[in-house]
């Protein structure tokens, strides 16, 4: 049975207590002081993707001078951190900014209906821990879940799967009580998560096999900046951190600009550093030179090289088949050729969630996100009060968070300078042309592009993935623009209580 409570009004709602969610709410209290707000979080914990992941080796593919929020500098010595030191940072961020006190746990939000004449949106959400619906009220939501399925990751169908005697893990699922040591484990996939399984795996598994369909670019990078620690020791902890988070910044802007302009030159320098780390004789272009440019998909990033390493200690080994069917012992590859395993670990990708799945609506139609265009890549065409945080693909999430989060606090005071209740996106001119919003050749992304909303062909409506552009954009210009439209709604007076 199910109750709801007394309705209680907020000025911002936050959707979500992972990275994005946490930065949103610390820029809230410095850049809105005046907005009462909350975090709802479905989970029972604070971190998002760094609490829910628990598989070996978890770490960030950035280096945590970027991928750190601005606001808070980055201590520790390692660039490329584990989810642990992650986790620890990201707590330490709630609590030194009075976040953590902002956050209430085991709300999964169902729906959220906008009411133009009232100028608010009413959240339907559910205690996860009782069942006990819970309604409240807002001005604003900022929807900072990111957009991956928290509940179930994506495995492909597999032939004769239910024949195979072993275990079968994905790695959004880790088992805590996984015993891999002294077996023979199969990490099916070549993404991020599979290059960071199989390393750490092969530390106690007695051999880990990584099989691909399809080659990914792989690079080393180093675990610890020597540049960036020296920074911090020569300036101190703030000023080198910000000089450190230039100098990151600049270095992936730089690499990405490079595969852009030269992939084929960036195709040989990979191969040239994959074939120095690899042991002699190694067949790299069947194992590690993919079919397409470099960052056509994400480029995954290896700490100090681990899994060239465990492949040159004979501890791990690559192999480039299609999966005919399971058998009781392991898989059987079209080739003809059997990989025996003890367990095997699907790390076959994410499916994708935009906005938690919530259920948007607006004066009693339904959205159908398709049919909206990303506005600054932050709104929605035709959705008011209503914004979003999306990382970059091509570099650090956070960098565009920060921004994002900086120009949603200098918004709500212009509209509280003049008197607006309401602000809504609108495309002039129906004849512009749309695209995806997300451009990027992932399995992930491709397997969910028709659910998502479009991006347009001309500013305001393009989204961009250059931390220098939407400085300019989100920073520097004016939050105003034509194709946002402000008005008030002489119903909008919030009540303590409906």
């Amino acid at each position: 049975m199910t109750t709801h409570t007394p309705t209680e009004h907020l000025d911002v709602v936050v959707i979500g207590a992972g990275i994005s969610g946490i930065g949103a709410a610390r820029y809230l209290t410095t850049g809105a002081p005046s907005k009462s707000f909350a975090i709802l979080e479905a989970r029972e914990d604070l971190g998002g993707t760094w609490d829910l992941f628990r598989y070996p080796g978890i770490r960030s593919d950035s280096d945590l001078y970027t991928f750190g929020y601005e606001f808070k500098p980055w201590r520790d010595e390692d660039a490329i951190a584990d989810a642990p030191k992650i986790l620890d940072y990201l707590r330490e961020a709630a609590h030194e900014n009075g976040v953590d006190a902002r956050i209430r746990y085991r709300h999964r939000v169902l729906s959220a209906s906008w009411s133009s004449e009232r100028a608010r949106w009413t959240i339907e959400a559910e205690r996860t821990d009782t069942g006990e619906r819970v309604r409240l009220t807002c001005g604003w939501i900022f929807c900072g879940s990111g957009y991956y399925d928290y509940d179930a990751g994506f495995t492909p169908r597999f032939e004769g799967r239910e024949r195979f005697r072993g275990e079968i893990v994905h790695p959004q699922h880790w088992p805590e009580d996984l015993d891999y040591a002294g077996r023979r484990v199969l990490v099916i996939g070549s993404g991020a998560t599979a290059v960071t399984l199989v390393p750490a795996m092969a530390e106690t598994a007695a051999h880990v096999t990584m099989l691909q369909r399809t080659p990914t670019y792989v690079m080393p990078v180093p675990k610890r900046d020597r540049l960036s620690s020296r920074l911090k020791k020569v300036f101190g902890p703030r000023l080198g951190y910000a000089l450190a988070r230039r100098k990151g910044i600049a270095q992936q802007r730089a690499v990405y600009a490079f595969c852009q302009k030269y992939p084929q030159a960036a195709r040989k320098l990979i191969r040239r550093v994959n074939t120095r780390l690899l042991p002699e004789g190694f067949p790299v272009d069947e194992h590690f030179n993919p079919p397409y440019d470099p960052w056509d998909q994400r480029l995954c990033a290896v700490p100090d090289g681990d899994l060239f390493r465990a492949v040159h200690r004979r501890r791990a080994s690559v192999v480039t088949d299609r999966i005919s069917t399971f058998t009781e012992n392991g898989v059987l590859l079209e080739s003809g050729r059997e990989l025996e395993a003890d367990v095997i670990i699907t790390a076959t990708g994410l499916n994708l969630k935009v906005f938690g799945g919530i259920a948007l609506v607006v004066d009693g139609r339904p959205v159908h996100l398709p049919d909206t265009v990303a506005y600054k890549g932050m709104m929605l065409s035709g959705v008011p009060n209503f914004a979003y945080a999306i990382g970059y693909t091509n570099s650090s999430w956070t960098l565009k968070v920060g921004l994002l989060c900086e120009h949603f606090c200098r918004l709500l005071g212009h509209m509280d300078a003049r008197g607006y209740d309401v602000c809504r996106p609108e495309v002039s001119g129906p004849e512009m042309a749309t695209r995806p919003l997300l451009d990027f050749s992932a399995g992930y992304v491709q397997r969910s592009i028709d659910a998502l909303p479009r991006q347009g062909d001309r500013l305001p409506w393009l989204t961009s993935f250059s931390y220098h552009s939407d400085v300019k954009l989100l920073r520097a210009d004016s939050v105003t623009d034509p194709e946002l439209r402000f008005s008030r709604a002489e119903a909008a007076r919030p009540s303590a209580a409906l």
